[in-house]
């Protein structure tokens, strides 16, 4: 896995980029009550807001990690938002997109980085 400083993760199966939020950053919203996601097919560029996760405490924006195509999205975080909080690194991704350049992804903070970050 690759993390942003926006405390996203990145993981990559086959030829696409699987976007979450990590551990750290459930943990800092609180309990997630709603979540919304990107369309699928819509083009986005690094820095774009792609999600709105709202929880008791404050609403948070996801935004692109990458410029790409959104492929694919998570429905299971529409009827059950606290799956971010039960499993914010497996179940709970977000959204999955393709990428042009995997290189890329080798500007990204690895585990032991992030983990340095948050400390």
């Amino acid at each position: 896995m690759k993390y942003t400083e926006d405390h996203e993760w990145l993981r990559v199966e086959g030829d696409l980029v699987v976007v979450g939020i990590t551990e750290h950053a459930a943990r800092q919203l609180g309990d997630v009550v709603f979540v919304e996601l990107p369309e699928v097919e819509a083009m986005v560029t690094k820095g774009d807001e792609v999600c709105v996760i709202e929880s008791v405490k404050a609403a948070s924006d996801i935004l692109a990690p990458l410029d790409g195509e959104i492929v694919e999205v998570n429905e299971k975080l529409v009827d059950n938002p606290g799956l971010v909080n039960e499993d914010p690194t497996g179940e709970a991704w977000f959204f999955k997109m393709r990428i042009e350049d995997m290189g890329a992804l080798d500007e990204f903070m690895d585990e032991d980085e992030y983990a340095d970050l948050i400390a």
